[in-house]
């Protein structure tokens, strides 16, 4: 009777396990069919606005603002950064739009705006198109509006972890008071292969290209994010893709900015803000040697604009690991005449915004 009982048992497990591999083989025969493929180069979309136009010689403001897609406030913390959350809750994602609403278009305000996490249809952000209120946002408090839009990360379902993220449609977003002409999205190196490669990010530049008025010459906004939980390598090429781009461009007269979240820390950062625990996640470093003559690195080490998420935020702690991982690259036709980290706390999201000042130099 036992031996009977045991076979059962047995043969019942061996059903369960075949019916899981079953499962997760179709999961991964499905997410390969409908991975996100893009081409090397693909026109992005452009909201059009009443906006003013530029002129050679004009100063204006640029801010970079990863926004954590609404979910990655002072409360939160990440499984990938050595915490336990996921998918945050409506209400979370619901408040942090408010508060970054505030704090970007309302306490300050920019000519040209980089975000980046900015979902457009995601189930861990219930859907919530962060594109158009961004831009709704930007036209309600400066009265116009150019802005686009590039997805990085595209996923009918992220399967893990447990429970899984599920659908994510998320990318980089650019918001400018000048018109945008137009934007195209270019592919950056992909340093996963399938099947990782088939549920992971695509990265991306998004370029968006700003005439200038009484001039054939165009300024060209480059936003990025570029990779974080790679071995190195993705960065090390991603950056010089972004390169060879940023100088082709002024190699043609154009003016070019750069910037966003680099995953980088910028020269001098790991003094300001050491790594305290090489086991958890560290950033790459941004070496300014890639930089040919005139270029110029444009940031801020007075204040972190980073923190590591493997734990809610707790200023009174001092254990909390800081970044500088976001800035700015600037052609030799703009002079930079400020770089300023403002201090949010992390109030809404786990990266401070910085902001510039800069002039189109003729």
């Amino acid at each position: 009777m036992a031996k009977k009982v045991l076979k059962r048992v047995g043969i019942a497990a061996g059903v369960i396990l075949g019916m899981v591999l079953l499962a997760a083989v179709g999961l991964i025969v499905w997410l390969t069919v409908t991975e996100y493929k893009p081409a090397p180069v693909e026109e992005a979309p452009v909201l059009p606005g009443h906006s003013k136009y530029l002129s050679i010689g004009d100063s204006l403001t640029i801010l970079t603002q990863n926004t954590g897609y609404g979910g990655l406030g002072a409360d939160s913390d990440f499984f990938m950064d050595g915490g336990r959350g996921v998918n945050p809750s409506r209400d979370q994602v619901q408040a942090n739009l408010s508060g970054l609403t505030t704090q970007l278009f309302f306490d300050q305000k920019a000519d040209i705006y980089f975000l980046q996490e900015v979902d457009v249809n995601s189930s861990r952000t219930q859907g919530i198109n962060q594109s158009s209120h961004w831009h709704n946002s930007f036209l309600q408090a400066l009265g116009s509006c150019s802005s686009s839009h590039a997805l990085n990360y595209s996923c009918a379902f992220v399967p893990y972890p447990l429970p899984p993220i599920g659908k994510v449609q998320s990318g980089v977003q650019t918001l400018s008071a000048a018109p945008i002409l137009s934007a195209q999205r270019v592919a950056l190196p992909c340093p996963f292969s399938w099947p990782v490669s088939a549920a992971n990010l695509k990265r991306c530049l998004l370029v968006s290209r700003v005439p200038l008025d009484d001039s054939d010459k165009e300024l060209v906004l480059v936003n990025l994010h570029l990779e974080a939980y790679d071995d190195g390598e993705g960065k090390a090429a991603q950056t010089k893709a972004l390169m060879d781009f940023l100088t082709a461009e002024y190699d043609k007269g154009n003016y070019v900015i750069a910037g966003g979240d680099f995953n980088q820390t910028f020269p001098g950062a790991l003094d300001a803000f050491p790594i305290k625990d090489a086991s958890l996640w560290a950033p790459g470093v941004l070496d300014a040697d890639i930089l040919p003559d005139g270029w110029q690195l444009a940031y801020d080490l007075s204040v972190p604009t980073c923190r590591l998420l493997n734990q809610p935020y707790d200023p009174d702690s001092g254990d909390t690991q800081f970044y500088v991982i976001d800035g700015f690259i600037l052609s030799p036709n703009v002079r930079l005449d400020s770089a300023e980290t403002l201090d949010r706390q992390f109030q809404y999201t786990d990266h401070n915004p910085v902001l510039i000042q800069v002039t189109l130099e003729a």
